[in-house]
């Protein structure tokens, strides 16, 4: 296994912690996490500050093992694989968890859920017919939109709320939702031949 796909499984890895810090009760063994105060206008739970610097780790890993792969030329069939699945179980897996603590929408990891399926379909219908299916620009737009909300969401929308805006990260991932949807538009129509043709 080469070290682009070896950091690829570290992001896995970081993932699965991330989202078990999360959701464990951790209170319950006796694990206490310090509340901290900026400046008296709000509170933050420092359990979530953490969660946002393995969140920030993991992502900076799945451009990291882009570089090395494209640099060194060791893009390989399943580290293509293993990065899908990596940036799957990140970012959805972190979406859902805020949507039931109740800090985002829950239509918010339906749609990115529900686009994720639909493009990953169109790739698996397009590959087997010896289609290339290219990342689109929106979709790489789309990406970065996501985790910067999603970073700016683990850390109470600061340094904006320090000034009363406290809904920038719920903007950005919305504003990644609807570019999620035009991406998943942009993929079927470079490749409804394959699925218009397909048996």
């Amino acid at each position: 296994m080469n070290v682009p796909n070896k950091i690829t499984l570290c992001r896995i890895a970081l993932s699965i912690i991330l989202m078990i810090l999360m959701i464990f009760p951790v209170e319950k063994v006796g694990i206490v996490f310090p509340e901290i105060s900026i400046e008296g206008k709000f509170i933050m739970d420092s359990k979530y500050l953490i969660c946002g610097v393995i969140f920030m780790i993991a992502s900076l890993t799945d451009f990291i093992d882009g570089y090395l792969a494209r640099k060194y030329n060791l893009v390989t069939d399943m580290g293509k694989v293993m990065d899908a699945i990596a940036d799957k179980i990140l970012v959805n897996g972190v979406l859902i968890i805020f949507a039931v603590i109740g800090w985002i929408s829950v239509i918010v990891p339906l749609i990115i859920v529900c686009r994720d399926i639909a493009v990953d379909s169109i790739k698996m219908v397009a590959g087997s017919k010896n289609g290339a299916v290219a990342a689109s620009k929106t979709g790489k737009l789309k990406t970065a939109f996501m985790m910067s909300g999603l970073t700016i969401l683990f850390f109470y929308n600061l340094p904006f709320s320090l000034f009363g805006i406290n809904k920038v990260a719920e903007v950005l991932i919305m504003i990644a939702c609807i570019l999620s949807v035009i991406s998943g538009v942009e993929y079927y129509n470079k490749n409804k031949k394959y699925i218009i043709n397909s048996k």
